[in-house]
């Protein structure tokens, strides 16, 4: 599946969420997906649990961190 066509299950709704961009509207928000995967939960695993997500939202999920992290340069915040 094209990358352009895995962006369009990532949804943001503000009425969901909080306005977190999710997977089509599910609830499921994108950095819970990450956060399972970067946890070492396999692709099935994850799809076991959540039975409402398809391997195409896991795709999804990657390829809309792989986009937002392409920025030209960070710089650190002091706190």
């Amino acid at each position: 599946m094209e990358t352009s066509e895995l962006l369009k299950r990532i949804t943001v709704n503000p009425a969901i969420c909080h306005g977190k961009p999710c997977i089509r509207d599910l609830r499921y928000p994108v950095e819970v997906i990450l956060e399972l995967l970067s946890a070492g939960m396999s692709n099935d695993e994850i799809l076991a649990d959540y039975e409402d997500l398809e391997y195409a939202d896991i795709l999804a999920s990657l390829a809309f961190a792989a986009r937002i992290s392409q920025v030209q340069r960070m710089e650190a915040v002091l706190a």
